[in-house]
């Protein structure tokens, strides 16, 4: 749901101290069923050890395996002082494109469900306080300010795995992402109408590191065009230590694009902090989206 010359940047740091139980190490080796106990410590493959023998969730460099419960909530602030706008989309006369100073900070809560070793759900819901300034050539009836609050939006996704990654192939996996509608009153924060994207990626590890390429096709109903490219990435993924991952990707929507950088910060195996910013590079992309929060992945009966 999240869409946005290049140039270095710096991940978001922060200093966050848990009373928490002796750390492990967050991605164990896989276990296999039936194998004697000598030969359960066995590592994974070269191509697995930055992610794990997981289905890829819509959170960048976060995997969820058969029976696990992933849930993570989180908080996002936007910043963009060239939002693109139409008053008649805020419910206001004029079907000229504007661009006003945008700010909103939004709270969310995402879970996910290994239904089986290849077939995922997810579900987001968000809520946000979002205000837009008025373009100063603007000559509609919206204030000067228009401010909302509330529901933004719920979404659910259904993920699958078509074919894993081997010594010779890479992973290949896809995606159904549906956004109900919501908050139609509030136009600048709701979701005007149905909203569903069908995706599909390629993911192949390598010693340096692990790279995705993904891209999907999007409807939008309460859009004039209906059908348009969805969103595209190029994504890479590094463990560098047992504690720390770290996540560079290019991500668009059509021409909105932007640099996505994250640090993982992986206090136990069930538990990691994601310390997340995207940057715009075009001018239809939000300027900054930091994101930060913490994901818990909890086992149950299935997962063992």
């Amino acid at each position: 749901m999240r869409t946005r010359s290049f140039a270095p940047v710096a991940l978001l740091t922060l200093g966050f101290t848990l009373n928490l139980a002796a750390p492990v190490s967050p991605f164990p080796p896989p276990v296999r069923p039936g194998a004697a106990p000598d030969e359960q410590d066995e590592p994974p493959p070269v191509y697995l050890q930055d992610r794990g023998e997981g289905i890829a969730t819509s959170m960048f460099g976060t995997y969820i395996r058969r029976g696990e419960l992933i849930v993570y909530p989180y908080w996002e602030y936007y910043r963009d002082d060239n939002r693109e706008y139409k008053p008649a989309e805020l419910g206001f006369a004029g079907e000229q494109d504007f661009r006003g100073r945008y700010r909103a900070s939004e709270g969310l809560f995402f879970v996910a469900y290994g239904i089986t070793g290849d077939l995922a759900f997810q579900a987001e819901v968000a809520g946000i306080r979002a205000s837009l300034d008025k373009a100063p050539a603007d000559p509609s009836g919206l204030p000067s300010r228009l401010r909302e609050s509330g529901l933004a939006s719920f979404e659910t996704q259904l993920r699958w795995r078509m074919s894993k990654e081997s010594d010779r192939r890479p992973e290949l996996w896809g995606y159904l992402d549906v956004v109900y509608p919501t908050n139609k009153r509030e136009p600048l924060i709701g979701t005007g109408g149905w909203e569903v994207e069908l995706g599909t990626g390629l993911t192949r590890g390598f010693k340096w590191g692990t790279l995705t390429v993904r891209a999907a096709l999007a409807y939008e109903g309460a859009s004039t065009t209906k059908w348009a490219l969805g969103e595209y990435a190029v994504e890479y993924l590094k463990r560098l230590s047992p504690s720390w991952r770290v996540f560079v990707a290019v991500q668009g929507a059509e021409d909105a694009v932007s640099l996505i950088t994250e640090a993982q910060w992986h206090l136990t195996r069930n538990i990691f902090i994601r310390f997340n910013q995207e940057l715009g590079l075009t001018s239809r992309a939000t300027d900054w989206e930091p994101q930060l929060g913490i994901l818990f992945t909890l086992p149950t009966r299935r997962s063992r």
